[in-house]
């Protein structure tokens, strides 16, 4: 699994072909060095496909996934719970009416500005401390929880009604477990003008065997290979073991289909260098013989490459896939999930076994 990725991650910054790959902005005025168009299949049997060249913390995917399961649009449970990947999405959905009331100053909508920074963290502080306005502030929007689980629709007589449809797949997988109809969709256009952001991994589809299998399909419309996409293997991983748990079928592969699938440059100055180098640095990786040869391309960006604006100091994700493909894959660890009831889980649920990866690489996601 995780060989697939890193060399995916080569595919990206060192293309076959030079027009295979794109070197464009960003919606967050990043650069990015984008492939459009991939897929990887991996075998759930040889282990639970998280990444082993860099630490990952297995109870942040699980209390995520969590969070989607129970079907929340407030980030509530996971600022509770010391999960903060979604802090800045809700920061900047609810920035706009927070200023407009008073809560905040002008002064903050500069985004990543220290000032912007401060308010942030004062933002999610007041979410776990404050109940009332954890209750009107904490939300991003019709997500992907909230279409897995609350899904809206407009009936024959013109009244506004849910539809639940993991639910729904579950008992329908339960009845027919061969079905070609076992699809979820968070990707709702007309929600999508409401939300922090639209959502990224936008479907999925499961396949049953009569051998008593099951397969979980993933399409992801946009891919933040560093950081985003090991965590949503290792995520739908674990939702792929959930359902299968709760129809009694056996896990067997995710599929993931990529759609733009990038590394973030970083902006100014060093975004604008790797489009000026962006052959050099494709025929350095393609001279690679050995990983430990990725050490001498990361001291050559690092020497060689303006430095990061201090306000978005971490958006370069290209030098930690470089640091990540000069290591060498270890074995996956196992995870074992108790058995119960999908939406009574809890993150006590979710236990990792023998996993032995190399340290963390510290990026920050660009928001």
């Amino acid at each position: 699994m995780v060989q697939q990725y890193l060399d995916h991650a080569r595919a990206i910054l060192a293309p076959e072909k030079k027009d295979d790959v794109d070197f464009k902005g960003g919606s967050k005025g990043m650069r990015l060095i984008s492939l459009f168009g991939y897929q990887n299949k991996y075998d759930l049997s040889e282990g639970f496909p998280l990444m082993t060249t860099r630490k990952m913390g297995i109870k942040t995917i699980a209390n995520e996934l969590i969070w989607f399961i129970r079907g929340e649009e407030s980030i509530k449970y996971l600022v509770d719970s010391n999960v903060h990947i979604w802090d800045d999405n809700a920061f900047d959905h609810n920035l706009k009416n927070l200023m407009k009331e008073g809560v905040f100053s002008g002064k903050v909508s500069e985004r990543y500005s220290p000032e912007w920074k401060a308010a942030r963290d004062e933002y999610v502080q007041r979410i776990k401390e404050d109940q009332e306005f954890a209750a009107r502030w904490s939300d991003v929007g019709p997500l992907y929880g909230s279409q897995w689980r609350h899904w809206k629709y407009v009936d024959g007589k013109g009244n506004v009604k849910e539809f639940d449809q993991l639910g729904a797949l579950i008992e329908g997988v339960k009845k027919k477990p061969t079905s070609k109809r076992t699809v979820v969709t968070a990707w709702n256009p007309g929600d999508n003008l409401r939300v922090s952001q639209p959502s990224c991994h936008i479907l999925f589809q499961l396949n049953g065997t009569e051998e008593g299998k099951m397969d979980l399909h993933l399409y992801q419309r946009s891919c933040d290979m560093f950081l985003g996409v090991p965590f949503n293997i290792a995520s739908y991983a674990m939702l792929t073991q959930v359902i299968a748990q709760q129809v009694g079928l056996e896990p067997r592969r995710f599929v993931h289909t990529f759609g733009d699938s990038h590394f973030y440059a970083g902006d100014g100055e060093r975004g604008e260098w790797y489009g000026l180098n962006l052959n050099r640095l494709r025929e350095k990786i393609k001279g690679v013989k050995v990983p430990g040869d990725y050490l001498e391309i990361l001291d050559w960006i690092n020497t060689s490459a303006p430095h990061e604006r201090e306000d978005t100091k971490g958006q370069d994700h290209v030098t930690g896939i470089i640091e990540q493909l000069a290591r060498t894959p270890r074995a996956l660890p196992r995870l074992e999930i108790v058995k119960k009831d999908f939406d009574k889980l809890t993150v006590d649920d979710f236990v990792l076994r023998e996993y032995n990866p190399y340290p963390i690489i510290k990026r920050v996601m660009a928001v």
